[in-house]
């Protein structure tokens, strides 16, 4: 069977990808604020909010790879550089397995903490491992390692897009901002 190469990304691809972009900045910001926070109610539901993101990040990781080993994603301009393509490719392949990576590290870490995961506050998910919490330090360490790798391949992928949109000026970032096409129709 062979995988088709769409001319570009549909609305369900683009939306996944902004939706996620989203929830993983909500994420984020969620963790700076409970990290220093004192112990209050008010950091157990910042910490819940962060952990009800990762597992819905996971869920859609689902449901976007999928989609995209079902439909294929559209090919890289072949005038682009073979770095720059090999790079792309490289950043997209992490990101991806960040998305995956991640929330189950948070999970486990909160299993081998103690500390139940409940996903949105009614769906309670079974521990990942037995709690341990010398474990639990090892996977927030690793959680916290993946969580700055993750910015830092964030940083190149935005860096990327504004290179093709302000310097290259070929469309790329169009891709996954339509309107910016018919903005440049337009002029």
């Amino acid at each position: 069977m062979s995988k088709r190469t769409p001319q570009g990304y549909d609305a369900l691809q683009i939306s996944l990808h902004w939706l996620i972009a989203v929830l993983i900045a909500f994420a984020f910001a969620c963790a700076w604020i409970f990290d220093d926070m004192p112990l209050s109610p008010d950091k157990f539901k910042f910490i819940n909010w962060h952990k009800w993101t990762g597992i819905t990040v996971m869920s859609l990781f689902f449901i976007r790879f999928g989609y995209k080993l079902i439909r294929g994603i559209p090919a890289v301009d072949p005038a682009i550089p073979a770095i720059e393509r090999k790079l792309a490719v490289s950043v997209h392949h992490l990101l991806y397995a960040l998305m995956l990576a991640l929330p189950l590290l948070g999970w486990m870490m909160s299993s081998a903490k103690g500390f139940p995961v409940v996903a949105w506050g009614i769906l309670p998910l079974p521990d990942l491992v037995a709690k341990n919490e010398a474990l639990g330090e090892i996977l927030k360490n690793a959680h916290q390692f993946l969580a700055y790798s993750l910015l830092l391949l964030i940083g190149l992928h935005i860096a990327g897009a504004l290179k093709h949109y302000l310097i290259d000026k070929d469309g790329t970032l169009g891709r996954m901002l339509p309107f910016l096409n018919h903005l440049k129709r337009e002029k």
